[in-house]
């Protein structure tokens, strides 16, 4: 009887289980060492190997590849990670591998392309995602397309890198899921991408420490354009004002605040006298009336009133030229504590008073009226979302005649 044909050296590990013998994939020492020498061609310099030269190679490592162990891939990844133009499949195949394997090139390889990290970005898990959004010299196209996932951690690490470049729509996406996610706005805030549009879109949803840093690096003048368009005020009236978009633009820069033709059609004398009449009943006609003596849309008169934090009532008083006992006022009106069990001033109208004692008049109006502008001007649908989203889910925070008042006021009442 003949012997039996002898099989390849190789070494074996069995484990019996339900009866079956499984044996460890073959470990070849031919084949770690022909993909250490290739993977030596795929890091010669140009002058001795071709572009085709290391195609052909790394077209024969990635065959090898496909049923290698995870420690030789990882090597290979290691080996070829400082290779200035490393092939396209062999980094695309890298890249979706494991995170120990993909680390290295990730981590260390400058030779990797748009395209490929863009390919691992939509391709591998979170965690890739992570190291990319570390790269150094990252750019708006691959950030964007980070950003489309919404993974907190991901855009966490994004926006620490000062390196990377962040894009407008990039941005405006990350400021949409900072409403969820607050954490980031801290780190948003320091970018130097980011703009008074957003800036003032995010404030809606700040804490108190947020909102004095968006509003110290946010409120700025508009004496430049005041100055740039001043001859242009008069051209508008003689074409009585016929152009609606250069209306709403002048309306943005203009000095004045209060609606004086709102006045000839309001029940009140002033604004003055609304706010007055506001401190002892706050109802929705009220609140409408102060919205439009204040040169407001009757949506940005509700955000103002609704907001928990306050902020907002110490900006409508300095833009349109209330006393500071008007904030006190508005702020009674809205049934919320004057004082603390000690009998203090409550911390909260503190604040906002102290807001008002220190925002310049130019710059309070400059804030309000992007608040006005951002709530009927172009925005991505997230930032819409985001903006008109939660003022329901607040009511329940507050007393039942604060929540009554809130509810009045929480819709677009749209009379003029």
């Amino acid at each position: 009887m003949s012997e039996p044909a002898q099989r390849p050296v190789l070494e074996e590990a069995a484990d019996v289980a339900a009866g079956e013998v499984v044996r460890a994939a073959p470990v070849f020492r031919s084949r770690g060492t022909l993909l250490k020498r290739l993977a030596d061609v795929v890091c010669l310099p140009g002058s001795r190997v071709n572009a085709f030269e290391r195609s052909m190679t790394a077209d024969l490592i990635i065959e090898l590849l496909r049923e290698a162990a995870i420690d030789e891939r990882a090597r290979i990844a290691r080996r070829i990670a400082n290779v200035s133009e490393i092939p396209t499949g062999l980094a695309r195949m890298l890249l979706r591998d494991e995170l120990e394997v993909a680390r290295a090139l990730l981590e260390n390889s400058a030779g990797l392309g748009d395209a490929d990290l863009m390919d691992c970005v939509r391709t591998a898990t979170p965690d890739h995602r992570r190291l990319i959004a570390a790269r150094r010299g990252l750019n708006e196209v691959v950030a964007d397309a980070l950003v489309e996932f919404g993974e907190p951690a991901v855009l966490e690490t994004l926006l620490r890198n000062d390196l990377a470049r962040l894009g407008h729509a990039t941005v405006e996406t990350v400021v949409a899921v900072t409403r969820d996610n607050p954490r980031l706005i801290p780190l948003l805030l320091r970018r130097s991408e980011l703009r008074p549009s957003h800036a003032y879109v995010m404030f809606w949803w700040s804490d108190a420490d947020c909102r004095r840093v968006i509003l110290q690096r946010f409120a700025v003048s508009r004496e430049v354009l005041q100055e740039a368009v001043s001859d242009v005020f008069a051209v508008a009236a003689e074409e009585k004002w016929q152009d609606p978009l250069t209306r709403k633009a002048l309306q943005f820069i203009e000095r004045r605040q209060r609606n004086r033709a709102a006045l000839d059609r309001s029940p009140f004398e002033s604004l003055d006298e609304a706010v007055e009449v506001a401190a002892e009943s706050m109802t929705r006609e009220v609140a409408e009336e102060i919205a439009y003596l204040s040169g407001l849309k009757p949506m940005t008169g509700a955000k103002i009133f609704t907001d928990p934090g306050g902020e907002p009532l110490a900006i409508l008083c300095k833009a349109t030229g209330l006393p500071r006992t008007a904030v006190r006022s508005l702020w009674r009106g809205l049934r919320r504590p004057e004082t603390d069990a000690a009998g203090n001033l409550a911390p909260a109208l503190e604040r906002i008073l102290t807001l008002f004692d220190t925002i310049a008049v130019d710059r309070a109006q400059t804030v309000l009226r992007y608040w006005n502008w951002s709530l009927s001007s172009a925005l991505t649908p997230a930032l819409i979302k985001a903006i008109r989203a939660g003022d329901e889910e607040a009511l329940d925070e507050f007393s039942q005649p604060q929540r009554a008042a809130m509810l009045a006021l929480s819709g677009d009442f749209g009379r003029r």
